[in-house]
């Protein structure tokens, strides 16, 4: 008994395919391919996935010309880049054939008014159809051996009917509309697909990797410039002033700033020193780093990111699910209802075949829901692609749609609506030496790894241009409790009440202070002797700058209820919540009950968002309609477990994320409805034989224009992102300089 081992999916760039009805035609020829397992084609980043049944050599070309029969063009990929680059006059073939046709057909035109022959007049029709039809005559040849009707085998029936009836002059119109707009539209669905390639050319294709070469017997460093792809993990790569990073890592040498904005959507720099973490595709400011690779570089966070806009803008949405279903019932039908109009009359009521024939032609034209089919998924791509550029990714249709309709923003507390980090809220010295008190906290902290020793000495180091740091010997830890050490020739205690009660040192003086910052949900951190206490100083995981703004934001988007769902005490959820102007809260919550909790608020208000770190809220984030992880560059489990990924730490992205999406939803019932209402006055037009074939065709091509135009407006979408562009820079700065 054989094993067959299943090979990875092969992709496939795809050229030339601008309608959506046409990607369904090309997934189902290849489908039907002997060795294809499956075959599916997203449409807004023209892309092919084949998946081999067996050996995928065996593939090897059939793809391409079963592609290629349809007038379009597969090239096969590495990684997320093509083979080989496309001729340019292929991909401007449709522009060279348009223009040829156009100008054949003007100087038939011409000669029509003139004492020309009428077979030299017809005989140019024909040039100009066969130029400018040869294409989507062929693609609509293969919709039909895979059992489908599309807008190109329409177009086919049409003119060649309308050359069976002796008009040609009008049959090259006809031809030369579709070509016209099919040019029109391939171009604007084009930008639509360029964020995705421009995300692709981001990241540099080489690096300069440091080697050890010990060929000579004296191990000495070298450097050589090698193709990302044969770079290892764990390997340094140098990169210089103005560079941009080729793969994800980790700084272990040398200082500078870092544009992130490729990966995180924010374009002020963030200082990096030893230490911090790097990605692939950002920009290098005045210093040479060397890194360490963390990721391969199909593994890097913008190539996740690239992956996941592109299975996002292959999602359909709900509304374009139900558009889908109407079009395949409803193009059969009108193609019988046409073959009717051609036969009924002349065979039963005496009328002219020809009239009725030209009707029928009209009518197979109208019928074509192109503009229709059209109008939801190209202003999806749009959405999709406007957002990643600002960096939020939005995994897909059903995503986008569910967002717009979003009533109700949960929030975890720890990391999203706090900085996430403890922080010095206040120094009390009983003698009043307050910057002193602080001095001897971070001095007998010095060596501790506590998240509120760093706290302490990164608050004094704030005082830089104030008293020298002060030195500390014999350093002892009480895990739980605090620290002892020697500073200034006196033994000094830092640390909770527990561990000042057990070393016997009396608390005279401050029990008062302790009470009220206990009512106030701070952490306490006592300094003394063995004589008694020197004074408190106290500790707090603060707000972000701008959590009060991003929720005043969410309000005027037109969010009902704004709600905390935490783990931490509720006193310090109530001071938290009070301060920032929620709605609601719920404390000392387990992360089940976070689900019970996000359960509810559905239930009372309707739609929820839930905003979390992508991890510890891993199944809120899974249970809510939406679940939105922030910050979260390189993190897989967020990318994995969200329905939307804030690439920044930036909260004002998230009403960004709600109005374009509310936008999005606008315009898509916006293109249906003028899909459907111009639809509908054409097929009442060519019942009365009052709309001629050319004015079918351009009804159809003109439609389906101004929805992709409209869609296309998302693209610039920016709602009120730029104000605070530079907020989330003091968390990520303070989030560093305290590690």
């Amino acid at each position: 008994m054989s094993t067959v081992i299943r090979n990875k999916p092969i992709e496939y760039s795809i050229e030339g395919m601008d309608c959506a009805d046409c990607a369904r035609t090309i997934e189902k020829a290849v489908a039907a391919l002997p060795g294809v397992g499956s075959a599916t084609v997203n449409f807004g980043a023209a892309r092919l996935s084949v998946e081999p049944a067996g050996d995928s050599a065996a593939l090897t070309g059939v793809v391409e010309r079963k592609v290629g029969e349809a007038g379009y063009r597969a090239t096969p990929m590495i990684g997320r880049l093509a083979l080989q680059q496309q001729p340019y006059w292929q991909r401007e073939r449709r522009v060279l054939t348009t223009a040829i046709g156009t100008v054949v057909s003007l100087v038939a035109f011409a000669l029509s008014f003139t004492s020309a022959p009428t077979w030299v007049v017809n005989g140019l029709f024909a040039v100009a159809i066969v130029v400018c039809g040869f294409g989507f005559a062929r693609a609509g040849l293969l919709a039909l051996r895979s059992g489908r009707a599309d807008m190109n085998l329409l177009m086919t029936i049409a003119v060649i009917g309308a050359m069976a009836i002796g008009d040609w002059g009008e049959a090259a119109t006809v031809v030369l509309l579709f070509a016209f707009g099919g040019t029109l539209q391939a171009y604007t669905l084009e930008r639509t697909r360029s964020a995705i390639r421009s995300l692709m050319e981001i990241a540099p294709t080489t690096a300069l990797v440091r080697r050890t070469d010990s060929s000579t017997g004296l191990p000495m460093a070298r450097e050589i410039r090698l193709p990302v792809e044969d770079v290892a993990v764990g390997e340094a790569v140098v990169v210089g002033p103005g560079e941009r990073l080729p793969l994800d890592g980790v700084v272990v040498s040398g200082t500078s700033s870092v544009d992130q904005s490729p990966i995180t959507g924010e374009s002020v720099p963030v200082d990096v020193e030893s230490g911090a973490e790097v990605y692939a595709g950002t920009i290098n400011g005045p210093g040479v780093l060397v890194v360490k690779v963390t990721t391969a570089s199909d593994d890097t966070a913008l190539a996740r990111i690239i992956g996941m806009v592109e299975e996002a803008q292959g999602r359909r949405a709900p509304s374009q699910q139900l558009v889908d279903r109407f079009s395949a019932i409803y193009t059969p039908i009108v193609i019988a209802l046409a073959l009717l109009v051609a036969a009924v009359p002349p065979l039963f009521f005496a009328q002219p075949f020809s009239e009725w024939f030209y009707r029928a032609l009209v009518l197979l034209v109208v019928a074509c829901p192109c503009a229709l089919v059209i109008s939801t998924p190209v202003s999806i791509v749009a959405a999709i692609g406007a957002a990643t550029r600002r960096g939020v990714l939005i995994k897909g249709g059903a995503t986008l749609e569910k967002l717009g309709r979003v009533r109700v923003v949960a929030f975890d507390k720890t990391g999203t609506l706090t900085v996430g980090l403890p922080m010095v809220a206040s120094v009390d010295a009983l003698d009043g030496n307050h910057t002193h008190l602080l001095q001897l906290a971070a001095a007998a902290e010095a060596r501790s790894e506590h998240p509120l020793a760093r706290a302490l000495v990164h608050a004094s180091r704030l005082y830089r241009n104030g008293p020298t740091p002060l030195e500390a010997s014999d350093f002892t830890a009480f895990p739980g409790l605090g620290a002892r050490a020697t500073v200034d020739g006196d033994v000094i205690y830092v640390g909770n009440t527990r561990l000042f009660r057990e070393q016997s040192i009396p608390l005279d003086g401050v029990t008062t202070r302790l009470d009220a910052l206990n009512a106030e949900g701070k952490t306490a951190v006592l300094v003394g002797t063995k004589d008694g206490v020197l004074g408190v100083i106290a500790l707090a995981d603060s707000p972000r700058p701008d959590a009060k703004q991003a929720i005043d934001k969410l309000r005027r988007a037109g969010v009902k209820h704004v709600a905390m769902l935490t783990g931490d005490n509720p006193r310090t959820a109530s001071t938290l919540a009070s301060g920032l102007g929620l709605d609601s809260y719920m404390a000392d919550l387990l992360p089940a009950e976070k689900v019970e909790a996000v359960r509810r608020l559905h239930e009372e208000h309707g739609i929820v968002a839930m905003v979390g770190d992508g991890v510890n809220d891993a199944p809120a984030l899974a249970t809510a309609d939406v679940g939105i992880a922030m910050g979260i560059a390189g993190t897989d489990a967020a990318l994995e477990v969200a329905d939307v990924a804030l690439m920044s730490d930036d909260l004002s992205r998230l009403d960004y994320a709600i109005l374009l999406s509310r936008r999005a939803l606008s315009v898509i019932k916006q293109n249906i409805t003028v899909s459907l209402a111009v639809k509908a006055l054409a097929l009442v037009l060519a019942a009365f034989g009052a709309l001629p074939l050319w004015g079918a065709i351009l009804a159809d091509m003109g439609v389906s224009l101004l929805v992709t135009l409209n869609g296309m407006t998302l693209l610039g979408y920016r709602g009120n992102i730029e104000e605070n562009k530079s907020t989330d820079m003091s968390i990520t700065h303070a989030r560093s300089t305290a590690h």
